[in-house]
């Protein structure tokens, strides 16, 4: 009897303690999947954060482009003037080849000038001088200034980097027109000159 006892007493005792260790283990069992999801959380939290931390990065990078690009913009519109400069030469420069309405109406008033200013009784070679050879100077006059025009807007827009912000080429289309316009610009000039000194296409001869 007092051997089963003791047995009693020794299973009673393992039970307990096998039922304590069950209720520990249940316990721990149910605490994992809460730290686990507790631990999910806090990693998506900490996702959520570098995502924003790297958008806000983005917005910073992109603010710090936009403002570089501000000058360099600024910095361009002296080009355009450049580029409006050499293209207003190579249109004094054709103009000066082709005549405008200003050398036009200049030498329909020279002939009518000569006309009131030269009597009838006139010698014919001072007819001609007075309503023809008048006018037609007046007309080489006008293209030469429109030439001269030319050819100082052309010079000016050529060496204008010279003068401007070290190391800015100048685009190769605004040097190509700004020739074109001291080129058309020296040939109308020329040609001024020598028809207004009546080296070519003079007055022809009364006698």
């Amino acid at each position: 009897m007092g051997t089963k006892t003791v047995d009693e007493a020794v299973d009673a005792n393992g039970t307990e303690a096998k039922s304590d260790e069950e209720t520990v283990n249940a316990t721990k069992t149910d605490e994992a999947p809460d730290a686990e999801v507790e631990e999910t959380g806090n990693a998506e939290a900490e996702d959520a954060e570098d995502a924003e931390d790297a958008e806000d990065q983005d917005d910073l990078d992109a603010e710090a482009l936009e403002g570089e690009d501000t000058p360099e913009a600024e910095k361009g519109t002296p080009g355009v003037g450049q580029g409006a400069a050499a293209v207003v030469s190579a249109g004094l420069g054709v103009v000066s080849l082709t005549g405008s309405w200003v050398a036009t109406v200049a030498a329909a008033r020279e002939t009518l000038v000569g006309q009131l200013g030269t009597s009838s009784t006139a010698s014919v070679a001072k007819q001609v001088k007075e309503v023809y050879g008048d006018a037609w100077a007046t007309t080489a006059l006008v293209g030469g200034l429109f030439a001269l025009a030319a050819l100082i807007v052309g010079v000016v827009v050529l060496v204008r980097p010279a003068f401007g912000a070290p190391g800015k080429p100048q685009a190769a289309w605004i040097k190509s027109v700004a020739w074109a316009g001291v080129s058309l610009g020296v040939i109308g000039l020329v040609l001024a000159v020598a028809k207004y000194s009546d080296i070519i296409l003079g007055l022809p001869s009364t006698s």
